[in-house]
């Protein structure tokens, strides 16, 4: 087990911003303090080839400038909302609409694009680094002042974990994510279409042409959504258009239930030809799937060239829109209650 810190490059205005590098077992983790950034996952395969299966940068300045949230802590509301406004007690808040009318995960400067306060910790033996900062009452529209706490950590059996903890001072909607593209036979290796995937999901929000949820969840049977068996991504990819970019509903069991603030299983990938697996845990009541469908050339690591489905997401979440859908799981909390998540990034390698 072990953490470092290194230097990771200076903003324009001067500051320092500096990479967290985490080691257990044979994995490795690396992290900066510029947006709660997700910069790397090294791990092996099946024959102990190590790769690093995060899209992402080689340098602070990829991450600065425009991208496409490559592992970025996306707030304060994850996704979108409708016409970038919500009404609390019969007020209305209007935000930053950064994508057409719509606002898109937390605005023009959200917590993707500030800089965190950053201290490393063990947990439990396992190597960890606690990010932290205040979004102020008025930060791209939102109400009340948020204090943020994401404590990040890595076992030596490949369990990446993210516990989010925010509280504030006046009512306001919370929705806190990692936008991690993945690409389990190693970043810039091909398309990620052969990935076996299997969604803990009998039911997925329909979207308008906006990507706004329709009037009301829909069920997969049926339809190039149904992952409730594993398949490949591109099994029917076409069928969706461009892609998936859709919020699935996860399934609430017995031994695992969201409500209880225990992690539901709800996701399971596999790259067969290196081995590699992946499965998600949350405490939130939705899962975005992304394919990276936008992605149109985006220069990388190793001098990779990302194009559309060169990676995948995996957003756990509350649904988008859901501040202005009183039928959705509500996002809201109230002053002084915690808004308090997990999700986990299970790692491992089955024998090929």
């Amino acid at each position: 087990m072990e953490i470092r810190k290194k230097p990771f490059g200076l903003l324009s205005s001067g500051e320092e911003i500096s990479l967290f590098i985490l080691s257990a077992g044979e994995y490795t983790a690396c992290l900066t303090d510029y947006g709660a950034t997700w910069v790397s996952f090294i791990m092996p395969d099946a024959n102990g080839m190590r790769d690093d299966v995060l899209l992402g940068f080689p340098t602070l300045n990829g991450y600065v400038h425009k991208h496409p949230f490559f592992g970025s802590t996306v707030g304060r509301f994850a996704n979108r909302i409708r016409n970038a406004r919500f009404s609390i007690d019969g007020k209305e808040y209007h935000l930053w609409a950064n994508e057409g009318s719509n606002h898109l995960h937390g605005g023009r400067r959200g917590f993707d694009k500030q800089v965190w306060q950053a201290e490393t910790d063990t947990i439990g033996g396992d190597p960890a680094v606690r990010f932290s900062r205040t979004s102020p009452d008025g930060e791209e529209g939102y109400p009340g002042n948020l204090e943020v706490v994401l404590t990040v950590s890595l076992s030596a059996e490949g369990v990446f974990q993210l516990h989010y903890h925010a509280v504030s001072d006046a009512k306001t909607p919370v929705n806190l994510t990692n936008h991690a593209y993945f690409n389990l036979a190693g970043e810039g290796r091909g398309t990620i279409l052969n990935h076996i995937v299997q969604l803990n999901s009998n039911m997925y929000l329909p979207v308008d042409s906006e990507s706004i949820p329709l009037e009301k969840p829909a069920p997969v049977d049926g339809t190039p959504f149904d992952f409730t068996s594993p398949k490949p991504i591109g099994r029917d990819i076409e069928i969706t258009g461009v892609g998936y970019d859709h919020c699935f509903l996860i399934e609430k069991n017995d031994s695992t239930p969201q409500k209880d603030g225990h992690l539901a299983s709800c996701a399971r990938v596999l790259e067969p030809s290196s081995g590699r697996t992946m499965e998600v845990r949350t405490t939130l009541p939705g899962l975005q799937f992304y394919t990276g469908n936008k992605l149109n050339g985006v220069p990388g690591k190793r001098g990779s060239i990302y194009g559309a489905h060169a990676g995948f997401c995996m957003e756990t979440e509350f649904y988008p829109d859901s501040p202005n859908r009183p039928d959705f799981p509500s996002p809201y909390i109230e002053p002084g209650a915690a808004w308090d998540h997990r999700t986990i990034y299970a790692f491992d390698i089955k024998s090929l």
